[in-house]
Parts: structure tokens; C-alpha cells; sequence
């Protein structure tokens, strides 16, 4: 009997030492569900309904103080049981900031009927669309207690610190949080404000950066505390696999980001540390993939690794060049040393390490306002820095300019004095110059003179060749021509004696006899076909009059309209007999209107080019099939004019010289090297073109254009 007593006495004792104790809520009170009041399932899979969970003998104590989910996407269930002894019939009850995909409530009513209250309800469908309501109000009346049952899920492991207040504490304390969350948030917009306006003034990108690093820790803060679900309708599966993760990670690119700017790394660190601190971007990026890949937690890990990393990487640098003397070190290793504390106290509370309370839940405002305020008292200070270079540099420059000012003063003096000299040996040098300009002109005209001539004695010897030719022909025409006049003069001598006698038979057989012994049909015929002769002969000397009439004109100013066309043949008669034996020439004129020109220098122009096809073909070795090719076009706005010639063609170097004074090939004594630049000049003066395309050994093609609207 005395065992009995004392084994049931035993099992009374460890039901005791292990229940939990009963919740108790006054008025004007508050409290967390902590190890004391509560005991915890672990629901690994998370597909346990309420009905399996009720009566599950597995909830059991855990060594930590607060309810804490150990595997990431599991699912706790708590339960306690809670009193009433406010004067309210509910109690509100707020689950902290952290992660959160599931919070809800059950209980079994006196009826036996089930209630649920919460945000997600796994039965429901369409729970995952809905954004998670944080707070719950637990209907309990007063002085009475319930047993509860809270179903907590998460992507993240972490501690999750759950408090139930009177409803008067919760009024307070949801006012001083609103009131502590809209100071930080004041901040953070004139923080943007103020740093914006000042990158705008100072056009430094440190500002930019630090805009873009203020943003991001605010919408860090409203997406941890789930704020901004309160004005857009935002889902939790949305906020918590999307928007939570990507805000955490642009959060690090503005931080790496700013740090560079901030602590002119680019400067002040190694070139081969700058790409060590790359290696920090791509650690950030990292988590981008696996977001996009849908692997949730596997992107919280990455997202708490890329930022521990960053921040103990960041805080090396920031305490090397602190040590090195960089003051703006000084500033980043208070503030950020002071933020990365935080964050850790932060992981730590999360974590369960320590107590959870409201300074511990705020922790990371306070100083992320305290970080803000000196890191922009830290850009305001480069202010000063950049007033101060300025000043400097100002003050540099007026010494500069000043020593500048004497210097040019002594200079002045000293170029006065070297400027009279050298202008009265300028003057002297002047009038030298102007003398010897005055011969050089006269040395060009001459030349030029001297080119004119020689064109106009290769021209002569050809004329005179060529009017040698009818010359003689008249010549050796006109003799037998007056022999057969003198036959017929005498002929009709005897036929005026034979008129004054004409009985005489004598004389009748004589003048018969005589006009049979000349044969006065032959002497008919002969004459007409030396007339003939003749004729063509004068023909030929007046073409070639007319075309060096044409020719003469070369010292005409003034634009007269001219035949194109008339002037290329009327070259070719002249340089008729220039023209060796085995040159073919090939005129191919078109239809052209008459150009307003000067005519008799447009001749020189092609005396020059067609002499020139001549000598290129004549200085050819072999001559096979040569020719001369001669076009004209017209068109629209001017008229073009191609000579072309199978002659020896030239070489790019020469080609570049060819218009060039004095320039020519030829031996000496055989050419001035004046002949195409006289052309050059000339088409200058038409305000036209001209262009040549020439390869060795394979001719040359010499194209002008000459415009239609000279005036």
C-alpha cells in the first residue's frame, strides 16, 4: 500500500513538474508565451490537421525560451492555456516581425465545436493569396480560462516571440510602435531629401549611392514588419518568397555600392584587392538564382551568408584604411560597426539567444537612424573637404596667377625691345622679299609663256605639215592645168581666124586636125578633175584655219558659249600630224548643248591631255592595238568629258604629284612639268573638276567635269 502511494505520488509529482503554467492576463498587462506557459509540437512535414494535433501526446517542453522552429518550411504548433482577468472579453495576442507563412489560431469551444482564427487555413485553397494578419484577438471572457493551440509556419528558423496584452496595453503599445516606426521613417525621407539635394549640388556619386542605401534599409524595415501590405494588397506568398528576398538583396548591392563611393576604394585599395571586392557582388547576386528557380530557402540561406560575408569583408576594409588615416574610415567603422552589432543582436533574438524585448525588437531602428545621421554628417564633412580643395586650389591659382603677371611684365619689356629689332630686320627682309616675289613672278610668267610656246611650236610644225599638203597638191595641179588651158586658148584662136575665113578649107582642116591632136574631151575632163583638186586642197587649209583661229583664243576673258564637241575635233585636225601611225583615235560625242567657256583655253586643255595619251603611248616598248578614246556626256548639271589612252600608265606616287608645278617625268630638257597644272588651273578657273585614274602598264583615263551654270 505504501509503494502504491508512493509510485502514484511519483507520476502526480512529474505531471506537475512538467505542465505548463496557466497564462495569466490582468489589465493594463502584457506577456510573452514563454517556456513557462507553453509546450510545442514540431510538425516537420506541415500536414497535420487540428484534429491529429489535439489530442497528440507529443507536445512536450523545448530548451528554448520562446517558441522556436527549428527546420526551415516546418510547421510549430504551441499550446498553452491562457485565464482572462481583464475586463474585456477578448485578449489580442502578436506574433513579432520575422518571417511568417502561416499564423493561426484554434480552440474547442464549450459546445465541443472547433474555432479557427487566423490568416492561412491549410483547407483553404486560396489561403496562400492572402496577406498574413499578424495580430489576433483570442474571444475569452473574463475570469475564465481556454486552452489554445497556435499553428506558426515559416521559411526561416528562427525564435518567434508571441505576446498577449490587455486591450488597453495594446492600444499603448501599437501607438508607440507606430509613433517609433513613423520617427525612422521620417528619417529615412529626409535622409533621401537632403542627400538627394546634395548630389544634385555636388554632382558626387557617394549621395546617389547613399539615396539608394536609405531606400532600401527603409523598405527593408516596412517589408520585415509587413507595413506595406497595409496600403497595397499584397499576398504573403508573394511578400515572403518574392518581395522580402529581393528587397534584402538590393539592400546589399546599394550598401557594396555606396562603401566603394563612400571609402574611394577605387583609390585606396590594390588593384588586385578591387577584385576581391567583385567577388562580394557576385556572392550578392547569387541568391538572384535561386530566387528565380523558386528555391525559397534555399535563398534565405544564401541572402544570410552573402551578408555576413559583405559585412565582416566590409568592416576589414573599413579598420584598414582607418588605420592608414582615411578619416572618412573613422565614420564608417562607428556607423557601420554600431549597424552590424545590431544585426547580430537581432540574429541572436531571433535565434533565441537572448531575451526578447522592446528594446531588442527595435534595436535595428535605433541604430539604423543613428547609422543614417552619421553617415550623412560624413558626406556633409566632404563638403567641407571639396570647399577646402577648392580654396586651396584658388588660392594656388592667384599665387600662380600673380608670379604669372610679373613674369609677363618682364617678358613685355624684354619683347618690346625684341620686337623693335626684329621689325626693323623684317622691314629690311620685306623689301628683299618683295623683290624677289617680284622676280618669282616674273620667272612664272615667263615659264608659263614658255609652256604656251612650246604647245604653240608643237602645234605650228604639225600646221605646217599639215597645210603643206593641199599646198602642194594646188601647187602640182595648177601646171597641167595651164597646159591644157593654153591647148584650148590656142584652140580657139584658130576658131576666131577660121570665123573671119570661113571658106578658107585650108584652115577649116587645120582647126579639125588640131582639136583631134588634143582630144578636147580629155582636156574637159582634166580640168574639172584639177579644179577638183584644188578645191579640196583650199577646203583642207580653211579647216585648219578655222581650228587654230579656235585655238588662238587662249587670253580671252570673257565666257563665251562654245560647241564642246567642235573644239575636240577641232584639236584633233590640228594634231592630225603629231598623230603616229598604229594610234587609233576614237571620238565618241554625244549630243552636247553649248557651254558657256573660254574657249580658246578649253583647246589648250586638250592639247595638253591628248599629247600627253600620245607620249604615254609612244613611250610604250611594244605597241599593240593603241588607241586614243575620246567621250562626251551630258548631263543635268554639267558636262563630262573622258580622254582615255592605252599608254604606260603611272604609279600611285606619281599620280599624286601630276598637277603638282614643274613636276614631270621626262628627261630633262624634254618637258617644263607645267602642262597639266596650266590644266589644272584652267578647269580651277571653269569651276569645275578633274580626276585621273591610272595603273602601270595599264593606261590612263583623265575625266573633267565642267559645270553648265557658269556665268
Amino acid at each position: 500500500m505504501k509503494k502504491l502511494v508512493l509510485v502514484t505520488g511519483l507520476v502526480i509529482f512529474s505531471f506537475f513538474a512538467y505542465a505548463a503554467d496557466t497564462l495569466v492576463v490582468h489589465n493594463n498587462e502584457w506577456k510573452f508565451i514563454t517556456d513557462r506557459y507553453f509546450t510545442q509540437l514540431e510538425d516537420t512535414w506541415g500536414n497535420k490537421s487540428f484534429a491529429q494535433v489535439l489530442n497528440n501526446s507529443d507536445f512536450h517542453h523545448d530548451n528554448s525560451s520562446l517558441p522556436f522552429i527549428k527546420y526551415a518550411d516546418s510547421v510549430l504548433w504551441v499550446k498553452f492555456v491562457l485565464r482572462n482577468r481583464t475586463t474585456q472579453p477578448y485578449l489580442p495576442m502578436t506574433i513579432n516581425n520575422g518571417i511568417i507563412d502561416g499564423f493561426d489560431m484554434y480552440f474547442v469551444s464549450k459546445s465541443g465545436h472547433v474555432i479557427h482564427l487566423g490568416s492561412s487555413n491549410p483547407l483553404n485553397k486560396t489561403a496562400n493569396h492572402k496577406p498574413i494578419n499578424r495580430t489576433i484577438n483570442i474571444p475569452i471572457l473574463p475570469d475564465s480560462l481556454r486552452t489554445v493551440y497556435l499553428r506558426i509556419k515559416s521559411n526561416d528558423s528562427m525564435a518567434f516571440p508571441i505576446r498577449i496584452q490587455s486591450v488597453d496595453v495594446f492600444t499603448r503599445n501599437a501607438v508607440g510602435d507606430n509613433l517609433t516606426l513613423g520617427f525612422f521613417m521620417g528619417i529615412i525621407v529626409v535622409m533621401i531629401l537632403y542627400n538627394l539635394m546634395l548630389f544634385i549640388i555636388v554632382r558626387d556619386k557617394s549621395y546617389l549611392y547613399y539615396v539608394f542605401y536609405i531606400i532600401f534599409l527603409g523598405l527593408l524595415q516596412l517589408t520585415s514588419r509587413w507595413l506595406g501590405t497595409l496600403y497595397v494588397p499584397i499576398s504573403k506568398m508573394v511578400m515572403n518568397n518574392y518581395i522580402i528576398p529581393l528587397t534584402r538583396i538590393f539592400f546589399w548591392y546599394a550598401v557594396l555600392l555606396f562603401v566603394y563611393e563612400f571609402l574611394q576604394l577605387k583609390q585606396n585599395l590594390l588593384k588586385r584587392y578591387n577584385r576581391y571586392y567583385y567577388g562580394l557582388y557576385v556572392l550578392v547576386t547569387l541568391p538572384l538564382f535561386t530566387l528565380l528557380s523558386g528555391q525559397t530557402i534555399v535563398t534565405y540561406t544564401l541572402v544570410t551568408i552573402a551578408a555576413v560575408s559583405s559585412s565582416m569583408a566590409l568592416l576589414i576594409i573599413g579598420f584598414t584604411l582607418y588605420v592608414k588615416g582615411f578619416k572618412p574610415a573613422k565614420f564608417f567603422m562607428l556607423g557601420w560597426g554600431l549597424f552590424l552589432t545590431t544585426v547580430l543582436i537581432t540574429i541572436a533574438r531571433n535565434k533565441g539567444l537572448i531575451p526578447y524585448n522592446n528594446f531588442t525588437a527595435n534595436v535595428i531602428l535605433y541604430s539604423s537612424a543613428f547609422e543614417l545621421v552619421l553617415f550623412s554628417v560624413a558626406l556633409a564633412d566632404r563638403i567641407n573637404f571639396y570647399r577646402k580643395q577648392k580654396d586651396e586650389a584658388q588660392e594656388v591659382a592667384l599665387t600662380i596667377a600673380v608670379e604669372n603677371e610679373r613674369l609677363i611684365t618682364e617678358q613685355n619689356l624684354l619683347l618690346e625691345n625684341k620686337v623693335k629689332e626684329r621689325t626693323q630686320e623684317l622691314i629690311e627682309t620685306n623689301k628683299s622679299l618683295s623683290f624677289t616675289i617680284e622676280n618669282l613672278k616674273s620667272a612664272q610668267t615667263q615659264l608659263i609663256e614658255t609652256e604656251k610656246m612650246a604647245s604653240l611650236g608643237q602645234l605650228t610644225a604639225g600646221i605646217a605639215h599639215e597645210i603643206n599638203n593641199p599646198i602642194n597638191f594646188v601647187s602640182a595641179n595648177i601646171k597641167p592645168l595651164r597646159l591644157d588651158f593654153a591647148e584650148v586658148f590656142k584652140l580657139v584662136d584658130y576658131y576666131r581666124e577660121l570665123e573671119k575665113e570661113p571658106t578658107n578649107a585650108e584652115l577649116q582642116q587645120k582647126v579639125t586636125d588640131y582639136s583631134k591632136k588634143i582630144d578636147i574631151d580629155f582636156i574637159k575632163a582634166e580640168i574639172l578633175t584639177l579644179l577638183e583638186g584644188i578645191d579640196e586642197g583650199a577646203g583642207r587649209t580653211t579647216e585648219i584655219v578655222q581650228s587654230l583661229r579656235t585655238f588662238s583664243r587662249t587670253d580671252e576673258l570673257i565666257l563665251k558659249p562654245a560647241d564642246i564637241n567642235r573644239s575636240i575635233l577641232n584639236t584633233l585636225v590640228l594634231l592630225r600630224s603629231t598623230i603616229p601611225y598604229g594610234i587609233e583615235i576614237k571620238p565618241l560625242l554625244d549630243r552636247l548643248p553649248l557651254l558657256n567657256c573660254y574657249p580658246g583655253k578649253i583647246n589648250q586643255v586638250f592639247v595638253n591631255l591628248i599629247n600627253n595619251s600620245i607620249q604615254a603611248i609612244k613611250a610604250k616598248p611594244v605597241h599593240n592595238n593603241e588607241y586614243i578614246l575620246i567621250t562626251t556626256r551630258d548631263y543635268p548639271e554639267n558636262v563630262v568629258i573622258e580622254i582615255t589612252d592605252t599608254g604606260i600608265g603611272m604609279t600611285e606616287e606619281v599620280k599624286q604629284h601630276i598637277f603638282d608645278p614643274f613636276f614631270t617625268t621626262k628627261d630633262i630638257g624634254e618637258g617644263t612639268g607645267l602642262g597639266l597644272s596650266i590644266v589644272f588651273g584652267i578647269i580651277e578657273q571653269h569651276h569645275g573638276a578633274i580626276e585621273v585614274s591610272s595603273k602601270p602598264n595599264e593606261g590612263t583615263k583623265f575625266t573633267i567635269m565642267l559645270p553648265k551654270t557658269l556665268q
